[in-house]
């Protein structure tokens, strides 16, 4: 007899697996996806274990298999069992992010009656209703019973009528969500010489549209689909069926593959020559990707400026890899960056390139799936969600702009960050990791400088024309403006800049991390601040839809005819976004061709693609936009780049507040001069004394991140700790506060039962966002040098978010 630990897809389950017994006429092993029963349901789960010996008493049978292969390989199984035990995430969907797209099913619970049932009489009235409605129906699900009668009081009548046996039961599976795409194809079942008589028979019979459909296929050397030859001849449904009743045709199903590279114009480019530094940068590469091994694998930070050419040493790279018969993944922060990356990866590697991201239809996401895992790619493109792509032989690991916060899932469980998932994988594999950024995180820095990874520097700027140095920034101190009565959202040197450029013929880029066209809207008479019902954040005017949005959750009204507080209707609407932005950039460049980037201009992979080409094709002067537009995007065309407000962000509470401002200075900044003519950047700045501000318009790196590292030392903060973020929300007030309190007091008790040393819990405090989709949120940040231990045993209810190693506390 074998068991099986088995992980499953239940709330109820958390971090532990289930040992159920496994049927003799089962054949399973690690990573098969299973039927069993939990509780009074039957759920899918995947099998992490199997043994001889089971983890409990009791065991039950699993049901049967989902699938009649494992869906998940042993290494991914430890993968996920890493990710459960480091961000104290469920076992299963830690799990799920290695499953193939679609792959959830449902058991449906549905009543019907019982042949056995005789009388009714007995019954009291609402449960004569209940037996009426499932009568006529024949059969109705558990759902729709709720939905009628109310999920509790359902519970008690269908339990109250199955013991007297007058209804039965049922379970069956809900359909699949997507399945391979199966076209029909039409060919002749003639021999070539009789194709002549029978279409000259045909013609005899009147029958004209078969005879044209049976001759457009002789012509064709192989199967044609039924849309292509319903397009081609004109012809309907029925004369296609009444050849295959003559046994002239044969309808052949074909499993055709949907690919989403099918919009892309791919040209193969040549390799380019390397400069100097990066042949030394590429030599130390070659050299680690020998060396790597399981349990150590080789790890560099690509620490280069922007326009540097970090791709070409990714591309390098992988050529190395595939040449040793592994494979790779390339990660990119952005579902937005991908159509770049997949350019130029496809032009290097034709036809081996896969692409993974959530704006794929799931069709699309289901073929690549199946496509990677069976060996058919040597490159795998994707944002974080890639990384779990099923590439066998996994030789290398490229994390593109590593210190994004895209990284880090912070909206469901697992919250994982996909740099410390890839190095665990890495581990588990031998494979070896990249991380690139010009901007390095302070915290993959500061374990490069302690020689944990490789530190691979590139200090020159690659350019069409050859090696150039880095745009030229000035700071505009807008406080000056003011005073010179320049009350413009643009300084005069910024607006001078532009019409240089436009005059040039060369284009702009305008950032500002902000969307909408006014942030706030004020009540001039009493100073209320029209905030959103759901949420304790202000609502945003967009002008474009003349309606007030909250940011926070999407929540929509027009735009008052009073003020809810004094009556009055007098209001102001103060601060700025990228609407109000391009309205004035309309206003003062009118013969100007502008585009805007941002959620709400933007929806979708394929708009992103288009956009993006529309730019790079110079049908556009202007592009305005929030930090998408800071994000490697390579623009030749661009000899500006313009700040709006560098400030955006520097006055939140977070200890990565001035980090995440210099990278997103530096970003944008590095957009500027990546052609033949040189770049110039502006930052528009109520603060140009800040270091952040001056050591980006500098491009100086090093002495930012002296200045950061200080601080973070001075304070306690990674990478000299690690945090826990616990968030706690309720529709009440009062219970949400008093919970998080509760729990503070266990965790202080517990610490101090211990005596774990220089453990800080730091709060309890309403979180920055207090009120958000209608519940009340609280927050605590725990620092310590290993505060998940002590968090491992304590019991958390439902309202709870546990987030490790958070990339922001606010």
């Amino acid at each position: 007899m074998k068991y099986a630990e088995v992980a499953v897809n239940s709330s109820i389950a958390q971090r532990r697996s289930f040992c159920y017994t496994i049927p003799s006429w089962l054949d399973i092993d690690i990573g098969y996806a299973v039927w069993v029963p939990f509780g009074s349901a039957i759920l899918q789960g995947i099998v992490v274990k199997v043994s001889d010996i089971p983890s409990f008493e009791i065991t039950k049978d699993i049901v049967g298999t989902v699938a009649s292969s494992p869906l998940v390989s042993e290494i991914h199984i430890k993968l996920a069992s890493w990710i459960s035990s480091y961000y104290l995430a469920p076992l299963f969907d830690s799990i799920a992010l290695m499953l193939p797209p679609g792959f959830e099913q449902r058991s449906i619970t549905s009543y019907s009656m019982s042949p056995d049932f005789v009388d009714m009489s007995l019954l009291n009235g609402e449960q004569q209703k209940l037996v009426q409605y499932i009568q006529n129906k024949q059969e109705t699900t558990l759902d729709e019973l709720k939905t009628k009668l109310g999920k509790q009081k359902i519970s008690q009548l269908t339990r109250q009528l199955l013991q007297l046996g007058i209804i039965q039961r049922n379970r069956r599976l809900s359909q699949v969500r997507v399945k391979p795409k199966l076209v029909r194809y039409l060919a002749l079942k003639l021999k070539s010489a009789d194709i002549k008589e029978v279409i000259h028979t045909l013609n005899q019979l009147r029958a004209y549209k078969q005879a044209a459909v049976v001759r457009f296929l002789a012509e064709q050397a192989q199967p044609v689909s039924i849309a292509e030859v319903k397009r081609s001849t004109e012809c309907t449904a029925s004369v296609i069926n009444s050849l295959r009743d003559r046994d002239i045709l044969a309808v052949v199903e074909t499993q055709v593959r949907r690919d989403p590279l099918v919009e892309f114009n791919i040209i193969p480019t040549l390799v380019l020559n390397l400069t100097p530094m990066q042949e030394k940068a590429f030599k130390q590469i070659s050299e680690g990707l020998e060396r790597g091994e399981r349990g150590k694998p080789s790890i560099f930070l690509l620490h280069g400026v922007t326009g540097s050419g970090k791709t070409e040493l990714y591309l390098r790279a992988f050529d190395e890899v595939i040449k040793k018969g592994k494979r790779g993944i390339c990660l990119v922060p952005e579902i937005a960056l991908t159509p770049q990356m997949i350019e130029r990866f496809a032009a290097r590697f034709p036809g081996r390139i896969a692409v993974l991201h959530s704006d794929l239809s799931l069709g699309e996401q289901f073929d690549e799936w199946h496509r990677i895992r069976e060996g058919n790619c040597d490159v795998v493109i994707g944002p974080r969600s890639a990384l779990f792509a099923p590439q066998p032989d996994l030789g290398l690991i490229v994390i593109d702009e590593e210190h994004e916060w895209t990284y880090k899932q912070s909206d469901r469980s697992p919250r994982y960050h996909a740099r410390e998932a890839a190095l665990m994988l890495a581990k588990l594999t031998g494979a070896a990791v990249i991380l690139g950024s010009a901007t390095p995180d302070i915290e993959t820095y500061y374990r490069a400088k302690q020689g944990v990874y490789r530190l691979i520097e590139l200090a020159e700027r690659i350019t069409p024309g050859g090696l150039v140095s880095l745009p030229e920034v000035e700071i505009v101190d807008m406080r000056e403006e003011i005073k010179a009565g320049n009350r413009n959202l643009f300084s005069t040197l910024l607006l001078t800049s532009m019409r240089e450029v436009l005059a040039r013929h060369e284009q702009i880029i305008l950032f500002l991390n902000r969307r909408g066209t006014a942030t706030i809207a004020e009540c001039k008479k009493c100073g209320s601040i029209i905030n959103c019902k759901h949420c304790s954040a202000s609502m945003v005017y967009h002008a474009s839809v003349s309606k007030l949005v909250c940011h926070r959750c999407r929540y929509t009204r027009s735009f008052p005819m009073s003020c809810p507080n004094c009556l009055e209707n007098k209001f102001r609407l103060l601060g700025i976004g990228t609407q109000r932005v391009e309205e004035e950039v309309k206003r003062t460049f009118p013969e100007a061709c502008i585009l805007r980037w941002d959620r709400d201009a933007i929806t979708g992979y394929r708009v992103y693609k288009e956009l993006l080409d529309k730019f790079k094709n110079n049908e556009a002067d202007i592009l305005i936009g929030t930090q998408m537009v800071a994000k490697g995007l390579d623009l030749p065309g661009v000899t500006l780049s313009g700040v709006v407000s560098a400030d955006t962000g520097l006055n939140i509470p977070d200890f990565r507040a001035c980090e995440r401002v210099f990278q997103l200075l530096c970003q944008v900044a590095g957009r500027s001069g990546r052609g033949f003519t040189k770049g110039k950047v502006v930052f528009q700045t109520y603060s140009p004394e800040h270091y952040a501000i001056t050591t980006a318009a500098s491009h100086d790196y090093a002495l930012f991140y002296q200045k950061e590292i200080s601080y973070r030392r001075e304070f306690g903060y990674p990478p000299f700790s690690r945090l826990v973020r616990l968030i706690y929300s309720h529709k009440n007030a009062d219970v949400c506060r008093t919970e998080m309190e509760r729990v503070c007091r266990i965790i202080i008790n517990e610490r101090d039962r211990r005596g774990i040393p220089h453990l800080r819990l730091i709060g309890p405090s309403p979180a920055f966002t207090s009120r958000l989709h209608g519940y009340y949120r609280w927050q605590a940040i725990i620092c310590g040098s290993d505060p998940v231990e002590l968090l491992d045993d304590i019991i958390f209810p439902q309202g709870w978010i546990i987030d490790i190693d958070p990339v922001g506390v606010v």
